[in-house]
């Protein structure tokens, strides 16, 4: 999976920020804190495509918290990206 095309990434900082170009269904803004931006940094970093697993492996080697919430936090993360189009199987 990777980030579709028709939608836009940046991070402040402390948040992130996903905006949708006029091409995407969706239509809007979506903003989140620095582990959503991890997460989007992955997707759309990834030209190939990444599986959810190795988002999952990547934010554990980035981030020291417990493996459980990481794995609930990027779940919950891709679920709602993909419910917005924002993501490319």
């Amino acid at each position: 999976m990777k980030l579709n095309k028709n939608f836009l990434i940046h991070n402040s900082g402390k948040d992130a920020i996903l905006v949708s170009t006029g091409k995407a269904d969706f239509s809007g803004v979506v903003r989140g804190n620095k582990t959503f931006g991890a997460v989007l940094e992955l997707l759309g970093s990834s030209a190939a495509g990444i599986t959810e697993e190795e988002v999952i492996a990547a934010m554990k080697e980035r981030f020291d918290a417990p493996s459980g919430a990481i794995e609930r936090d990027v779940n919950k993360a891709i679920k709602e990206l993909r419910k917005i189009g924002a993501i490319d199987d």
